[in-house]
């Protein structure tokens, strides 16, 4: 049977806007690959402006587990994934694209290695294989990969993959800046947290258009690579804190 949210494990949290069409087959694989596990559905609807909303309200009217947060006007996919966190129930949270090309079936595997690595590991990045994307979105994703990678040197070389698996806690600690999701393994790692990798198989959009281009994928970022390369030099060691008390003397 489906699980029914009463105490859920893992919030997946799916960034939205415009993406109707999306959204019930996307809804019916996360079931599925989550049967069995306690769990919640949180889309985030960042101002869309198609039928989206109605397509949720058709679909939470027979899933308790389903919950549906919006956005008055668009403020983007950072913002939306952290509005996600700060809504969802559960200590871990799974996030994901809204357009299909992420596949569900890998929550699992996420899930299981962010629990292994438990308490050193905050965050477990999905790294896709076989991109579905055209030509020039390959060659964008590759230049901005390299570049993030040769400043940060964050080991990681795909932060585009919106498949992760995180700690809540650790996620809503982070500063937050427009941005935020494409610098999260560098910014997990500067809270002296490790992060781990799955490997994940993409697939084609179902239906719609990306929200995405040229500016979005390289010169918006440029700014936001040199804001992250300053936070991570101005990290100070954490002190250890103890406190002395006086000894009580016997009477």
């Amino acid at each position: 049977m489906m699980a029914i949210v009463t105490d859920p494990a893992v919030s997946v949290v799916v960034p939205v806007r415009n993406e109707a069409g999306n959204i019930g087959p996307l809804v019916e694989e996360i079931e599925r690959a989550l049967d069995g596990r306690p769990f919640e559905i949180v889309y985030v609807n960042d101002g869309s402006t198609d039928a989206t909303a109605a397509e949720l309200k058709a679909l939470m009217a027979t899933r308790p587990h389903l919950r549906h947060v919006r956005h008055a006007q668009s403020c983007g996919q950072s913002a939306a994934v952290r509005t996600g966190a700060g809504a969802a129930w559960a200590p871990i949270v799974v996030t994901l694209d809204g357009d299909g090309q992420n596949d569900p079936a890998f929550i699992p595997a996420l899930v299981s290695a962010l629990e292994a690595g438990a308490p050193r590991v905050a965050l477990i990045a999905g790294q896709r294989v076989g991109r579905k994307d055209t030509g020039f979105k390959k060659f964008q994703s590759r230049i901005a990969n390299a570049v993030r990678n040769a400043v940060l040197r964050d080991g990681t070389r795909d932060t585009g993959c919106g498949l992760k698996a995180f700690r809540r806690d650790v996620f809503l600690a982070l500063p937050y800046f427009d941005g935020l999701h494409r610098f999260l393994p560098a910014l997990v790692r500067r809270e002296g947290y490790d992060i781990g990798y799955v490997d994940v198989k993409d697939r084609p959009r179902r239906a719609g258009v990306s929200n995405y281009g040229l500016w979005d994928r390289l010169w918006v970022g440029i700014l936001d690579l040199a804001g992250v390369w300053w936070l991570i030099r101005r990290k100070k060691r954490r002190p250890e804190v103890f406190e002395e008390k006086v000894s009580e003397e016997k009477m």
